[in-house]
């Protein structure tokens, strides 16, 4: 079995080798046996259940989140010429029928469908009169009530499990938590699954995190200098910033395009569509966005607002360099996303087990942005996955944290706030602090607190630093209605001169040189420049013709290969890593001939 799944491998796909545990995964599966895969963003967990649904006899039925990926997946499937279709409600009438009828007649060999629709029972009713090789459950994190992405709709799936006791099923996730897992395994009845769990770390993404002082302005300047030709994302909390933080990117010059459930579902449609076909878009969002997204060449992730948990920033962070190129993660974040996020979290209506999980989420989330140490050792920590070395590729490993002793400035801090009564917010903490006679200032008679005028040696920003880090080390909480700040009891030992105070020193953001920042991210030497662009554009215009997107012909890991090979013979071109024998048939004649042109 193992060899027919090589020469698939090989002759479809276009690879020569798994990555582990790719091919134990598909041994297990193809035997017949459950598997709960975790693996991160671009590690190949496609693979793992399309190969064994090649190989069983039967269709493979894979239960997918999004509309988006279906369509994203069953292009690039029908691409290599395997036989795949989706079932979703943005079909054309009559289509779905068309797809029952074409797995009744055993001429489809995955089919992708959407829980809501699986669980119809109509739909189980014919799925229970064909032959099924598998049951492959993607994104299955959204089964955890205490993921970050919980969906209702697959606590449904387990009837699989009573329904098919026959049909192996496998469970795949890029990100979970311990506690996510056993959830995952307990919800879906796969206690007697074989679970492989692949390393977390994606090395390809540098991770670099920044306090907000002119958030859009900083992001403006790290897109200019370092991805002003690479398509991204860029995450923000809501709606309205997404839409305006996407329309002053495009009047700076940026191709920016918004995507929120606010939107219609056909400017939402259009602007992904775009985002997949075309060169250098970036996407502004919220979290709706990119969940099974398959572009490979997303070189950033940027987020504008603190994710709300772990997870989160990993997944959503994820969704950069699943070629395995070079890719940063790029965040700003202020006290204003802490204070937001609690108040959220305090006025949802989840009971308070939950609401007190969805804390400590965040503090850990907190607590990675504030560290001083590498930020990859620390995220890969929280995921039960040790890195013994620093990373040498994140902010805090590139150009190492100064700190500064915030002692005496933490007390002057905190007793501002237990000066004027624990019920007023940052700004005006700090105006009493820098000695500012504002009308709230006088409204209050705080200038004759003793805290009036105390802290005029640091700024505005250095003060929402100190209160930042003070609400990040919990020695400061929020109340959830105005934002106002009050004392919690781990504050005292500051107060009372018993514990000191270590502050990271922010650093001051420094403008770049856009042209030497470009170089040094360039995908290709500056001698096979031309040759770079040439074979993108061969692919572009191919997929134009064809209507895809253009990493369905090839991504940029494969075109960078035939760089380095030159392949001189399509016998050559076809052991480039990613040129399977259906697209060498396809394309290869094309993409050798602008090769043969830069000999």
């Amino acid at each position: 079995m193992m060899q027919e799944a090589y020469n698939i491998l090989e002759k479809v796909f276009g690879y020569t080798q798994f990555r582990s545990p790719q091919d134990e995964v598909v041994n297990s599966l193809v035997a017949g046996q459950d598997v709960f895969v975790l693996m991160p963003t671009g590690g190949g967990k496609s693979l793992c259940y399309q190969i064994p649904a090649l190989i069983r006899p039967g269709v493979g039925v894979v239960i997918s989140p999004l509309i988006a990926l279906m369509q994203d997946q069953v292009s690039a499937l029908c691409e290599v010429g395997v036989r795949a279709a989706c079932m979703n409600s943005s079909m054309p009438p009559g289509h779905n029928a068309e797809v029952e009828n074409l797995v009744r007649k055993g001429e489809l060999d995955l089919v992708y469908i959407a829980p809501e629709r699986l669980m119809l029972p109509s739909t189980l009713e014919w799925l229970s009169s064909v032959s099924v090789s598998l049951f492959a459950i993607d994104e299955a994190h959204c089964v955890a009530q205490w993921g970050h992405d919980f969906r209702s709709e697959y606590l449904q799936l387990s009837i699989l499990q009573e329904r098919f006791p026959a049909v192996p099923r496998i469970a795949l996730t890029a990100t979970a938590d311990a506690k996510t897992q056993e959830e995952i395994v307990a919800r879906l009845g796969l206690q007697q699954a074989a679970v492989y769990i692949s390393g977390f770390d994606r090395p390809n993404i540098q991770y670099r995190i920044t306090q907000k002082v002119k958030a859009r302005q900083q992001l403006l300047s790290f897109i200019q200098q370092e991805h002003l030709t690479d398509a991204g994302v860029v995450y923000c909390m809501s709606r309205n910033k997404v839409d305006s933080t996407a329309k002053w990117l495009s009047e700076q010059g940026i191709k920016a395009l918004p995507y929120h459930a606010g939107l219609s579902k056909e400017e939402r449609q259009q602007n992904q569509e775009r985002f997949l076909r075309e060169e250098s878009v970036v996407i502004v969002a919220t979290i709706a966005f990119g969940m099974g997204i398959d572009k490979p060449d997303v070189r950033f992730v940027a987020h504008l607002d603190l994710p709300k948990s772990i997870e989160a920033y990993y997944q959503e962070t994820g969704r950069a360099g699943r070629d395995g190129l070079p890719s940063t993660a790029w965040m700003a974040y202020g006290l204003e996303d802490v204070i937001k996020l609690k108040q959220m979290m305090a006025g949802s209506e989840a009971n308070e087990q939950f609401k007190r999980i969805e804390q400590r989420k965040l503090d850990s989330m907190l607590g990675l942005a504030e560290i001083t140490s590498c930020r990859r050792q620390t995220l890969m920590n929280y995921f039960g996955e040790a890195l013994k070395e620093p990373c040498g590729n994140c902010d805090n490993c590139l150009t190492p944290v100064k700190t500064w002793n915030g002692t005496d400035a933490a007390r002057k801090a905190l007793s501002c706030v237990y000066r004027t009564g624990q019920r007023f917010g940052v700004v005006h903490l700090i105006n009493v602090l820098r000695g500012k006679m504002t009308d709230k200032v006088s409204q209050f008679n705080h200038h004759q607190v003793t805290t009036f005028g105390i802290g005029e040696d640091l700024s505005d920003t250095q003060w929402r630093s100190v209160y930042r880090q003070l609400v990040a080390r919990g020695y400061l909480s929020v109340n959830f209605d105005h934002g106002q700040l009050f004392l919690n009891d781990k504050c005292r030992a500051v107060l009372r001169g018993e514990e000191e105070v270590e502050f990271r020193l922010d650093p001051v953001v420094k403008k770049q040189s856009s042209r030497s920042s470009r170089e040094k991210g360039a995908p290709v030497s500056e001698e096979n420049s031309a040759l770079w662009e040439a074979l993108r554009a061969c692919r572009k215009k191919l997929a134009d013709d064809q209507g895809v997107p253009p990493y369905v012909i090839f991504h940029d890991a494969t075109l960078k290969e035939m760089i380095e090979v030159k392949p001189a013979t399509l016998q050559s071109l076809g052991t480039v890593s990613g040129v399977g024998q259906k697209k060498l048939d396809k394309y290869g004649t094309d993409f050798l001939s602008v090769i043969l042109q830069y000999q």
